[in-house]
């Protein structure tokens, strides 16, 4: 049996001020109430608790045991408390993002840099992964939010935003010739491609572009991040798949070159997801509330 929670905290003060009548008054209660509450204590306890005296109360052996352990539950409902009020005030708390790839750059520092300037207490943890990995870790509870690919069909997952992420193919300028005009798609394959590592949901959209125009592709080169794309199409290896945000400056300068395609490439769509059915934590949720 647990005991009423009340009759602890009477507890508590009672032993604390070694006497009835000033545990009454630091609670605001009748003398007769407190006395009646450490009764019913000792009953459902079924041990005495305090010896009495008239001009006070003693704990016993076994009421001493008993208060060492209230003043500890107390202690720390007590530091819970204070813990709710900082993670309100955002003077603590925790905001955990898996975001893939450029996506990081391009879309999500711009609102995490707001966060980051109103709320500088709350800790940020970031990871850079795949789709398939941050929508596996949202369903875990290890992520608050999760910047992603599109689409995305778990059903445990709810994707609260997205925004369109064009993207482009390009070359050095060493096949600068390939840039003259729109290039066929089946005209691509005499370029070396660069491609993301299989498994990615990029490397799953270029290849899907190219088989719906019934050409079936190999990648010469696959490297693990876009970025290193980047810095061996510049260096004139091959064609790359890219977003365009990521390779904006580098096309603006000349480095890289932008091939048109006769079949335009689509654009990619990028979302914030989170765990279905479950509540944001106060980081979380005034991370979305800078979204609108």
């Amino acid at each position: 049996m647990i005991a009423n929670t009340e009759w602890y905290r009477i507890f508590l003060h009672a032993a604390e001020s070694s006497n009835l009548t000033k545990a009454a008054q630091i609670l605001h209660m009748t003398q007769p109430s407190v006395s009646y509450a450490i009764k019913q204590l000792e009953e459902a306890l079924g041990i005495v608790l305090f010896d009495r005296f008239s001009k006070g109360v003693r704990l016993t052996e076994e009421g001493q045991a008993l208060y060492m352990h209230v003043r500890q539950a107390f202690d720390e409902l007590s530091l819970g408390e204070r813990h709710m009020k900082r993670l309100k005030q955002f003077s603590e708390g925790t905001l955990r993002i898996g975001a893939n790839g450029a996506i990081v750059k391009d879309f999500l520092l711009p609102v995490l840099d707001r966060f980051h300037a109103r709320y500088p207490e709350v800790r940020i943890q970031l990871s850079q992964e795949k789709t398939s990995h941050i929508l596996e870790r949202l369903k875990r509870g290890s992520l608050d939010l999760g910047y992603v690919y599109l689409p995305v069909t778990d059903e445990e997952i709810e994707v609260v935003s997205s925004h369109a992420s064009p993207f482009c193919i390009v070359v050095g300028t060493a096949f600068a010739n390939f840039s003259q005009e729109p290039v066929q798609t089946e005209r691509l394959t005499e370029l070396p491609l660069l491609m993301l590592s299989p498994g990615s949901t990029t490397r799953s959209f270029i290849e899907g572009w190219f088989r719906a125009q019934g050409v079936e592709v190999e990648a010469d080169f696959e490297l693990n991040s876009l970025e290193m794309l980047t810095e061996f199409a510049e260096r004139g290896y091959g064609a790359a798949f890219l977003p365009r945000a990521l390779v904006a400056s580098r096309l603006m300068s000349g480095s890289l070159l932008e091939l048109l395609t006769v079949v335009p490439l689509p654009d990619r769509f990028i979302g914030i997801a989170t765990r279905k059915h479950s509540s944001p934590s106060l980081a979380a949720g005034a991370f979305l509330g800078m979204l609108w």
